[in-house]
Order: structure tokens, then C-alpha cells, then sequence
């Protein structure tokens, strides 16, 4: 039998045991992220049920998002449609009401969600106490289509340009109850539903990469050392 030379093992070894620890440190680097991500949900959580506070006067889309809000005023009737969909209902619509603050300020108010038969019924105008949350939903992206404004079909909520069209101040208060009922609007509040966590995935992905790299030089080697056997 002819021996193998050790040394011939070593740059097939090295490479895959640095394949090994970059595969493994990636991982729990992901694992680390994991319980940043988690922490930080938690924090969302507790802001978005937290006890609601007055609408603050001044207000910073980072600093206040998720903020829990109270708000009196009057509900107008000027709305814009935002399509979407519920996996309970199928296609709704969400609608996105320009709000006549007792301040004088004019914001947003979404109110919740109508059935699609209900897009060109007459909503009152009524004077009305919101509850909800502050927020600045990030829903476009390059495959959202173009909002069709003739119909007020909105595919996005997004603030500014909502803002433009109802000439309101570019904030939203997403509402989850109000002191007047409307049957046909249903709240559709606040959830971190939609922030990505996928860094459990990406560790598990990580971790077994590493498992295959072993795998494979193990196997390479085993195949190095049978070559060498006579």
C-alpha cells in the first residue's frame, strides 16, 4: 500500500474547515439578528396596544410611527380607495378619509375596510372620536401598478402623495375604533403583521450549508485517501 502524504491533506482540510466556520459564523450572526429583530417586534407590539395618547401637535414619521393616538374632529366625506385583499373577505378596499381636526388640521383617517359593493355608497359626514395609530406604511415597491385616480383606486397607501390628493397634512391615523358606527366600515387596525423576521430561515439555511460543506470534504478526502490505496 502506498502511504498518503499528509501534507497533500492540508489545503483540502483548511479549505473546508474556513468553509465550515465563515458557514457557522453567518449563522449565528443571523441567530444574534434574530433576537435583535425579536426584541424589536416586542417593542412594536407594546407601542401599537399601548394606551392612547392626545395627537401630539408636532410629529416625526420615525419618531412617532406605531404611536397610539386620540383624535375628535369631523370625518368628511372626501376618501380615497386603496384595493387590497383579506384572506377571510378576498378583495376589499380600504378607505383613507380626509380628517377636519377641532385644531383646525386637516390629516387622514383609515378608517377600515369595505366590501367592493360598498365602494360608491354615500359615507356621512359626522363629527367623531378616533382611536387608532400613527403610521407610515410602506407599500410600494417596482411591482405595485399605478394608482388609477379616475376610478380612486389606490394599489398603495402611500402618505404624501395620499396627502396631495385630499389635501391633508401627510399623516394617518389608522383607526382601530371610533365613537360612530358605521356598519359598513370595518377597522382594520395597526399589527406588525408584514415586518419581515426571516432570520431563523436565513440561520437554518446557514447552519446547513455548513453541514453540507462537512459533508463534502469529508467525502473528498475519503476519495483522496482511497485513490492512494493500491
Amino acid at each position: 500500500m502506498k502511504g498518503l502524504d499528509v501534507r497533500r491533506l492540508i489545503l483540502p482540510l483548511g479549505f473546508g474547515i474556513i468553509g465550515i466556520v465563515i458557514l457557522v459564523s453567518l449563522g449565528n450572526w443571523q441567530m444574534r439578528r434574530l433576537e435583535w429583530k425579536e426584541d424589536i417586534l416586542a417593542q412594536i407590539d407594546a407601542r401599537i396596544a399601548a394606551d392612547p395618547v392626545a395627537l401630539p401637535e408636532d410629529i416625526d414619521p420615525d419618531a412617532d410611527r406605531y404611536l397610539a393616538v386620540t383624535a375628535e374632529g369631523l370625518m368628511t366625506t372626501e376618501e380615497l380607495h386603496v384595493y387590497a385583499s383579506s384572506k377571510a373577505t378576498g378583495a376589499i378596499y380600504r378607505v383613507i378619509a380626509a380628517f377636519e381636526l377641532t385644531d383646525g388640521r386637516r390629516i387622514m383617517v383609515d378608517r377600515g375596510w369595505i366590501k367592493p359593493e360598498d365602494k360608491a355608497s354615500a359615507r356621512d359626514e359626522v363629527d367623531v372620536r378616533v382611536e387608532g395609530n400613527l403610521h407610515w406604511p410602506e407599500e410600494r415597491d417596482s411591482y405595485t401598478p399605478e394608482n388609477d385616480l379616475a376610478a380612486n383606486i389606490w394599489f398603495a397607501r402611500d402618505v404624501d402623495a395620499m396627502a396631495a390628493a385630499l389635501n391633508t397634512a401627510p399623516i394617518l391615523i389608522v383607526a382601530r375604533k371610533t365613537s360612530q358606527i358605521n356598519p359598513a366600515v370595518t377597522p382594520l387596525p395597526v399589527t406588525r403583521t408584514g415586518i419581515p423576521n426571516d432570520h431563523l430561515n436565513y440561520a437554518v439555511t446557514w447552519y446547513g450549508l455548513a453541514l453540507v460543506w462537512l459533508a463534502m470534504t469529508l467525502y473528498y478526502l475519503r476519495r483522496m485517501r482511497a485513490k492512494h490505496k493500491v
